[in-house]
């Protein structure tokens, strides 16, 4: 029997400071001045229990834990949970999705 789906992608608010970050600003030539900077991941524990190791510096994500602000529950919420796979393509399409509105994104 198939284990239910676990995992979740989640896209965390980041400080629009961050932009100021010579790698991170290199990364998005396409932002649009004034639109968000956020994170996209996925993860097996919650989006909650993640975004807490990452502020925490457990696995965490240096522009996440530096500039992180909240997670954006509305950008993400209606797709969880999903399986490791859907999980791995949504954090790509959702990625895409958001430079493609003008967001400034970073992903790994």
């Amino acid at each position: 029997m198939p284990r239910p789906p676990r995992h979740s992608v989640y896209v965390v608010l980041l400080d629009p400071e961050v932009i100021h970050d010579r790698r991170f600003a290199a990364a998005n030539p396409q932002h649009r001045r004034g639109a968000p900077c956020v994170y996209v991941g996925m993860t097996g524990l919650t989006p909650d229990q993640r975004f807490a190791n990452h502020k925490s510096g457990v696995r965490a994500n240096r522009y996440v834990k530096r500039y992180g602000l909240r997670l954006e529950r509305t950008l993400y919420r209606h797709l969880n949970p999903m399986t490791y796979r859907q999980a791995q393509e949504w954090e790509e399409e959702l990625a895409e999705s958001l430079r493609r509105r003008g967001y400034a994104v970073w992903q790994n």
